[in-house]
């Protein structure tokens, strides 16, 4: 696509950018794979294939230096592994807790998470999760883990390793609730009768490119490719190339979603009782839309 051959062309870096971002000589890129709409496949190497690696090739591209992809299985170990010095870049959700290790550049593609919960629940919207007595499943040191670990107050997080050891924790123990992106829930969904998808979202994941915060060159290439991405319609032509349309959605011109729960009102709206999930979006000037 003509889209895609415009984000190969090699740009003209100058040396402190390259000593950044391929200090070896290569740009050692670490891949999440735990995200199935991110990393769908291998190719014919048996290198990990899918929008993730695609963007990080890309990248390589931009700077006329090869690629090595490093696979990682959960994203916690990839997010640690900076500190021994593993990586240059990172695909990996933006979050704050990472915020303060990793320089991120703005989402390329959001994903939606939300709870999936067992038949007979009286668990009906999203804000009836945060309750004593209530435990919910989740995959340890994933995106959302983050963010309910900052937002749960009442109910119990029950971690486990990885996201389908969660699902097994959510059945075998008969937990109230399944925390997990929209679309391996939906697939959980419609394997489980009675079981129940809950509307909209908690928190929207946010898939970014980090680097070393140190690293000030990097971290503005980073921004400006990604939002080059964006605009020329690289990332949608990599959704489609990979097969996750309607699953994973570009992201909105560097639109930043913050979500959250409040027991009072908010922007002159009047509390409903109780707890109220909110959703705000701003863009990426700050500007509340």
């Amino acid at each position: 696509m003509e889209q895609s051959n415009s984000n190969r062309e090699t740009t003209r870096v100058d040396d402190q950018l390259l000593a950044e971002l391929a200090p070896t000589g290569v740009l050692r890129a670490a891949i999440n794979m735990s995200n199935f709409l991110l990393v769908t496949g291998q190719t014919n190497t048996g290198a990990p294939d899918g929008v993730s690696p695609d963007m990080a090739q890309a990248v390589a591209a931009k700077l006329g230096v090869d690629c090595k992809l490093i696979p990682y299985p959960r994203p916690g170990d990839l997010a640690d592994a900076l500190a021994k010095d593993a990586w240059d870049i990172g695909n990996i959700a933006a979050e704050p807790e990472r915020a303060k290790t990793i320089a991120f550049s703005p989402p390329y593609c959001e994903i939606q998470a939300t709870y999936l919960v067992p038949p007979g629940s009286p668990i009906r919207i999203l804000n009836e999760v945060d309750v004593p007595g209530n435990r919910i499943a989740v995959a340890s040191r994933s995106a959302y883990d983050l963010w309910l670990t900052d937002n749960i107050q009442h109910a119990e997080l029950v971690r486990a390793p990885s996201l389908d050891e969660s699902y097994t924790m959510f059945m075998e123990q008969q937990l109230e609730a399944l925390a997990g992106l929209r679309p391996k829930l939906v697939e959980e969904e419609k394997k489980l009768p009675g079981f129940t998808l809950l509307e909209g979202c908690f928190t929207v994941v946010q898939q970014s490119i980090g680097c070393k915060p140190k690293n000030l060159k990097a971290a503005a290439f980073l921004k400006e490719f990604v939002q080059t991405s964006l605009a020329n319609g690289f990332v949608t032509s990599l959704i489609q190339k990979h097969g996750v349309e309607g699953r994973l959605s570009a992201a909105s011109s560097g639109n930043i979603y913050v979500t959250g729960y409040t027991e009072g009102g908010l922007d002159g709206n009047t509390n409903a009782g109780g707890w109220d999930l909110f959703v705000e979006k701003y863009n990426s000037s700050g500007v509340k839309q």
